[in-house]
């Protein structure tokens, strides 16, 4: 999971309203907008013709507390910039930036920094060669009251047909409408898409059935001043594209000790599986695989076990839930036990034979090779509960009418 970068970013308007007052400028300050008014002929009102026309404006106005961190920047009209720089207040460390290619506006190269101090100094020169000036010194919107959502999946990235669009905010959001209102999913599919609230923090979105296979989602996230709860804004403000590889669904069937994985409506592969034992079943429902690691540890007590396991080196280890569910490789499987296929002796996970060091032609390589982060692995006739929608990105265990329920547009 990320966080978003720093491309495309707009202005901050809304946060006009964190501004508590001007900040006392040094001797060389000015207005945020150029003083254009020139010299006075003896006193009589009248502008010299040595006044400017150009007209400098600054974004982030001197004294404002509240800055956009993606927008902030100088523009001018009747004229053409000649320079401008920006610094971090105190330091004087530069912030580099480029000035357009017609000489009209002027913005950062990176993302700025949150709850920090900057100042801009910026000139231009009219069509007479008259020179205006502006300066601004400012601090952008804080990490107190601003927020940011931590997004999947990423952009560019290709993912299974069940990968749903999971935001998991970092404050509390009580402005939902508002929120979900700036953030839209789309496909190429034209499937319709809409968002559900888990709570006050994470958004989801997804359509109606599994995305079609090859399609090209589009998520817009236009939360730049955006207010999502009293006081606290959005900073974010992007358009993050994925592709929808092919289809495979995996079904696991605990009576049968057995997992078919389909591809295209297909079947794969029907491989032999070690599910739950009967003291510690493996959920029902339909598990969107998330991460996939080529070995991971897992410790017992991590998820409510004790001391009853901590193996440093899980070969080929994918998980389904964010309680701890996995489908990984096995090379612990007591030899006494029955083969593979025959009897559940997991504490929940899904297990698959494997080699310690993950190596070698096993059936969990295979499977691990041919799965992508998104794709679906469906649990039948466990004696377990169903799981819930937001325990993983499982939120395909609810029916569209609560899924559309849980909308806030």
């Amino acid at each position: 999971m990320t966080t978003p970068n720093s491309t495309a970013w707009r202005a901050l308007g809304a946060c006009a309203a964190l501004m508590v007052g001007a900040l006392t400028l040094t001797a060389c300050g000015g207005d945020a907008s150029a003083d254009n008014k020139g010299s006075k002929d003896g006193g009589n009102g009248k502008s010299s013709a040595n006044t400017s026309t150009a007209k400098i404006v600054i974004s982030a106005k001197d004294g404002s507390t509240g800055a956009s961190i993606n927008a902030t920047g100088v523009r001018v009209s009747d004229g053409r910039l000649t320079d401008v720089k920006m610094t971090v207040s105190g330091t004087g460390a530069a912030v580099t930036g480029a000035i357009s290619a017609n000489g009209s506006s002027w913005k950062p190269k990176e993302q700025l920094e949150r709850g920090t101090k900057y100042q801009i100094s910026a000139t231009a020169k009219d069509t007479n060669g008259r020179t205006a000036a502006a300066n601004s010194i400012f601090t952008t919107v804080s990490s107190d009251n601003s927020f940011i959502g931590t997004y999947t999946p990423d952009n560019g990235t290709t993912v299974g047909v069940g990968m749903p669009v999971s935001f998991t905010f970092d404050k509390v959001i009580s402005n939902q409408k508002a929120v979900q209102s700036h953030i839209t999913v789309t496909s190429s599919s034209g499937q319709q898409v809409v968002g559900h609230w888990f709570g006050t923090q994470r958004l989801d979105f997804r359509p109606e059935a599994y995305w079609k296979a090859g399609s090209k989602v589009t998520m817009k996230i236009d939360l730049d001043g955006v207010e999502g709860a009293n006081g606290v804004y959005g900073v974010q403000d992007k358009t993050v594209t994925f592709t929808i590889g092919r289809s495979q669904v995996s079904t696991v069937d605990v009576n049968t000790q057995t997992m078919t994985v389909a591809r295209d409506g297909k079947t794969l592969k029907t491989v032999p599986i070690s599910a739950g034992s009967p003291e510690h079943t493996t959920y029902n429902g339909q598990m969107v695989i998330s991460e996939k690691f080529t070995q991971t540890r897992m410790n017992g007590s991590t998820v409510g076990y004790g001391g009853e396991y901590d193996i440093p080196d899980v070969p080929h280890a994918m998980r389904l839930t964010s309680s701890g569910t996995f489908i990984h490789g096995n090379y612990w499987y007591n030899k006494g036990n029955p083969p593979f296929g025959r009897q559940g002796t997991s504490h929940g996970c899904v297990g698959l034979a494997d080699v310690q060091g993950a190596q070698g032609d096993t059936t969990a390589k295979w499977f691990y090779d041919n799965s992508l982060v998104g794709d679906v692995v469906t649990v039948k006739n466990s004696p377990d509960k169903t799981v819930a929608p937001d325990n993983g990105l499982n939120g395909w265990n609810m029916s569209w009418s609560a899924w559309t329920a849980g909308s806030a547009v």
